[in-house]
């Protein structure tokens, strides 16, 4: 594996944040990326990696009997330890994490695409699942409309385009396709029992925040459709839902993609660490 000892440093001054970045639209995807991981993670014991400031896995302490979280930064376990009190937390890299305990669903979300080494971040992550369990991965998609999109209009040079944002703020080292994403489990020796996306994003990051803090929620006669249709319903609560959904349709245009692997018999678990 690659030199660590300068990487727990180099990925601690990143200062990108879900709650912090983008809230309202970040959080929402959070939200929702949360969902996904209950539709097809299993219970009752899950480890979260990278955890983060504990956003996400708050919706997992809330719905799972034992959540143990797991990040690189200090400053975002600082937040999370606050927000979660009664969570267990480690501070490591994935690649530096020791622990005995196994666990029902291991979730990885938004982290693959930063790291060093993929295929092996992947094998110490299932080298913690139990021998039924699920590994649950999520990276930000590369072909997602908005990204398609972007490219028509002449803003990215190709969807695989990291901008400034993505490498100095975030972090990112790649691009992650469902293809690509798929063929790292396969080197990892892992069993792929299905892929999926979530969030169907048809606009910028920056233009969904906007539209989610600022947008024409009211129906005003002829903006959401149909005369008359509901006055009352919440139709930034439905925005977001209906997106959820046509995300489950149409997984290749996601803000997100996943793959939910188990292991096999030929995998070994000291391999991982």
């Amino acid at each position: 594996m690659a030199h660590l000892d300068d990487e727990k440093d180099k990925q601690e001054g990143f200062d990108w944040e879900r709650s912090v970045h983008f809230d309202s639209y970040n959080s929402i995807l959070g939200h929702y990326q949360a969902i996904s991981c209950m539709e097809n993670g299993q219970g009752p014991d899950v480890l979260d990696m990278p955890c983060g400031d504990g956003l996400i896995t708050e919706h997992f302490a809330n719905h799972y009997h034992r959540v143990v979280g797991v990040d690189a930064s200090n400053t975002h376990l600082t937040r999370a330890k606050e927000r979660l009190p009664n969570v267990e937390f480690h501070e490591a890299l994935i690649e530096d994490l020791e622990l005995d305990d196994q666990f029902d669903s291991v979730f990885m979300l938004n982290v693959l695409e930063h790291v060093q080494e993929p295929v092996q971040v992947l094998k110490k992550a299932a080298s913690f699942l139990k021998s039924d369990g699920s590994l649950i991965v999520h990276v930000p998609n590369a072909l997602a409309i908005n990204r398609k999109i972007a490219v028509k209009m002449g803003s990215l040079e190709s969807c695989e385009e990291l901008s400034p944002f993505d490498i100095h703020v975030v972090g990112h080292r790649r691009s992650y396709t469902l293809e690509t994403l798929v063929a790292d489990f396969e080197q990892a020796g892992l069993e792929v029992v299905k892929t999926g996306g979530v969030f169907y994003k048809m606009l910028s990051t920056p233009q969904m925040d906007w539209f989610l803090k600022n947008g024409p929620w009211e129906e005003g006669g002829f903006g959401w459709g149909r005369v008359g249709a509901e006055k009352s319903k919440d139709w930034k609560e439905a925005f977001c839902e209906a997106c959820y959904e046509m995300g489950k349709e149409r997984p290749e245009d996601c803000n997100v993609i996943f793959v939910v692997a188990k292991i096999n018999n030929n995998f070994s678990k000291n391999g991982g660490k």
